[in-house]
Parts: C-alpha cells; structure tokens; sequence
C-alpha cells in the first residue's frame, strides 16, 4: 500500500508561525525604533549645530564697530580656533551694506577667498535682515551660513555679517551614529530573535513529548502518557489518557461479546455435525459439509471483528521469526516431499509485528498451506524489512502458478480456483482481510522458482 508523501510546509508548524510572526513584529519594531532615534539625533545635532553658528553671528556683530568715515574695524574673537585654520570650513566674514561703508574684515581661516552668497531674490532677508543658507565651501564641503545685515551706528553705516560652520562635519558624524544605531539595533535584534526563538521553541518542547509518548502508546511500548505535563497541556494529556483508558475498554468488551458468541454458536453447530453423522450418506455428507463451512465462515468473522477491534489501538507486538520458525516446522513435518527454504536477514530477530501473533500466524499460515498443496517440490519462505515502520513476508512455491486473470479472482471469498482440492475457499481471503485490517498490502504474482509468490506487507514495530 503507497502513502501519498505530503509536503512539509512551515505554515502547518505552530513553533514556525509562531517564531515568523514574532520576528516580523520584532524586526518591524526595531525599524521603528531606528528610525525614531536617528530622526531625533540628526535634529538635535542639526539644531545645536545652527545654534552654535547663530551665537557666533551675534557675536561678531558686537565686535565690530565703523570709524568716523565709515571703515570696518574690529578684532573679534569667537573662541573657537578654528576660524585661525586654513581651509577649515569655519569662516567669518564682515562687508559694506551700504554706500558710507569700506573695508572688509574676514577670519584668518577664509582669508582672500571668497564664498558667493546667493541673491535676495533666489533667498530674502526676513523681517529681522537674517537669512540662512548652505554653500559649497572653499575645500568643497558643506556650509551652513548665517546672514545678517545690520546699521552700525546712528549715521547708518551698515554692514553684512556672514558666519560659516562646518555642516560636512556633522553630515559625518550623524551618518556615523546612525551606522553604529544600525549595528548594535541590528544585533540586539538578532539576539532578541533568536533568544525569542529559542523560547518559544522551550515552551512548545513538551508538545513534543506528548508526541513520542502518543508513538509509544501507538507502538505499543507504553500503555499511557507517562511523566508530567506544564499545566496548558495537563488536561490534554489527562483526555488522552482517559480516551485511552476507554478503547481499552471497549476492545475488552468487544473480546468478551466475542468470546460468548463463539461459545454460543459452538453446541449448534456441534449438534448439526452429529445429526449430519447420524443421517448418513449423502444427505449426512451435505449437512456435514455446510455445517464445517459455516463453522469457518463464523470463526473468520468473529477473527475479524477481533482485529477491526485492535488493529487501530496496535498495542500487540509478535516477534516474526520465532513464530515464521514453527510454522515452517510444522509445513516440512506434514509435508516431506518439499524442500523447505527460509530466507531471512542475519538482524530478523529484531523484526516486530506490530499487532496479534494469531493475526499474523493465520495469514502466514494460510499462504504456506497454499504453497505446500500447489508446490511440486519447492517451498521459500522471504522475511524482509523493506523500509522503516513495515515488514514483508512473501511465500514462493514451484507449482503451475496463476495466471493475472486467476488471480484477480482468487482473493475472492469462498472463490477456489481448483475444485479438486478440499477446502472453503477462504484462505487468500483470510490472508487479504487480515492484511486489510492492519493497513498493509497483500500482493501475488509469479516466483523467482517459477510458482506463486505471495507477498503480505505489515506494519513493524519500534
């Protein structure tokens, strides 16, 4: 029998959905959190940074005076020796604003140089005569400018004051705090995720003793959920246990309503065989023979109704090769024509058959009593593990074999083939039904010896 091999998805993993939607949420939220603290440092470090060239701007205006015609004079000094660094992307600057005013005053680090400032039309004044602005400096960084005209004295001498900082400078440092916010977020993140993870993963962990101990429940190595459960799954397992608890019973009450048909049915039919003796002849023959046939057709079903009973719950196990042995020995005492083979891996006894050993022996059974009627002279017995969970046992035998339209027919109940022969017909179908009941296969087809090779698949216990 083939299983459909089914696709693992994470989505159908509750440890995979839960982990992938807790880190989307955590990683969003990193984003978020990113995102505000570098929003908020670049405006503090913009925002200190034009506070620092505004008091400066305010600072040189005091400093400087006009004489009596009207030339710039002054020494400001602004406390940061920057403005005494060549080329180093803090200037100041003084120029006439009006006609009465000369000269031009600027810092050590501007010198001669020259920084254009863009025109009142392309950016005004506001109402105070301040404006601010950015220009490429003289060693082609960023400038931030502040701009202010101002009258001098009572004669109006005015005069335009330009203060020049930096703003590469702290373009830099905020692109650097924001690698190091990325850096150190990014593997706080990481850890958060992965010890989310692991968390979630530890909290989901007794899940998967539950499953192993519904594996052994189901192998039969354990009766109940054994240990101790958190108190989510307590109840869970206490339900399973108590389900359990309830096929048991019923597979014990089915066994007992069983047990008393078969005795019920037994004085019947044991006084319809000695009628059918007493009667004699062809009659008696006839009774006899419908009598025997009835008597197998309700030992079959009652075997049956034993292993639909059992055969989900699988808590029986039956070592294969003691019970393959004795059925061989019987084969070859009641047979001594045929030469008997077995053929078995040298790790055979630890095959287990995960259910009844009278399940399996009657199956067994019934395959080798086919084989040793139709067999000339050869007789192979095949136990194989094919692959993990199942086990195989084929019969071969050397006879006339069957042909595919013949064996269509034989599983047929009470279907024989060779009418020559006694018997009821039920033996493949036993075999098929058995087979049937335990989820297995149950294949026929010609021998390697030239006969029939009949192939019962099962499942294997652990």
């Amino acid at each position: 029998m083939k299983r459909r091999r089914r696709d693992f998805r994470w989505t159908e993993s509750l440890a995979a959905r839960v982990v992938a939607l807790s880190s989307l949420w955590a990683i969003a939220a990193f984003l978020v959190v990113a995102g505000l603290i570098s929003n908020l440092y670049e405006r503090t470090a913009q925002s200190g940074f034009e506070a620092v060239v505004r008091a400066q701007l305010f600072n040189l205006i005091n400093a400087i005076t006009v004489d009596e015609n009207g030339l710039l004079q002054g020494v400001p000094d602004l406390g940061d020796l920057a403005y005494s660094q060549p080329l180093s992307g803090w200037y100041w600057e003084v120029l006439p604003a009006s006609g009465n005013t000369t000269g031009r005053l600027a810092s050590f680090s501007l010198g001669p140089g020259r920084i254009d400032a863009p025109t009142t039309d392309a950016d005004p004044f506001d109402q105070q005569y301040r404006r601010d602005y950015r220009m490429k400096g003289l060693d082609g960084e960023m400038l931030y400018v502040e701009e202010a005209e101002v009258a001098l004295d009572s004669e109006n001498h005015a005069a335009r004051f330009r203060v020049m900082g930096n703003a590469s400078v702290v373009d830099a440092d905020i692109a650097d705090f924001n690698r190091m916010l990325a850096l150190y977020l990014g593997l706080f993140g990481l850890g958060s995720i992965v010890v989310n993870a692991l968390a979630i993963l530890f909290g989901l962990h007794p899940l998967v003793g539950v499953r192993r101990a519904l594996a052994a429940v189901r192998s039969g190595a354990a009766e109940r959920l054994p240990g101790s459960f958190p108190a989510e799954i307590r109840p869970l397992a206490l339900e399973m246990n108590a389900l359990i608890d309830s096929n048991r019973r019923i597979v014990e009450r089915a066994r007992t309503q069983v047990g008393n048909l078969a005795h019920s049915l037994k004085t019947p039919l044991a006084v319809l065989r000695n009628e059918a003796d007493a009667i004699g002849g062809e009659k008696g023959r006839l009774v006899a023979e419908q009598t025997e046939a009835m008597r197998l057709q309700v030992q079959h079903y009652l075997d049956r109704a034993r292993m639909a009973a059992t055969g989900d719950l699988a808590i029986a196990r039956a070592p294969v090769v003691p019970l393959l042995e004795r059925l061989l020995r019987v084969i070859e005492r009641l047979n001594p024509r045929l030469d008997v083979e077995a053929d078995w891996p040298d790790d055979a006894e630890a095959i287990v058959f995960a259910g009844e050993a009278q399940d399996l022996e009657e199956a067994v059974g019934n395959l080798l009593e086919n084989a040793a009627l139709y067999g000339r002279s050869r007789l192979r017995l095949v136990l194989r593990a094919p692959k993990a969970g199942l086990l195989s046992i084929a019969v071969e035998d050397d006879g006339p074999g069957l042909s595919s339209e013949e064996i269509a027919e034989a599983t047929k109940r009470g279907r024989r083939l060779d009418e020559t022969t006694a018997g009821s017909g039920l033996g493949l179908s036993i075999v098929a039904d058995t087979v049937l009941q335990y989820r297995g296969d149950f294949r026929l087809g010609p021998a390697e010896i030239g006969g029939l090779r009949a192939e019962v698949i099962l499942p294997r216990a652990p």
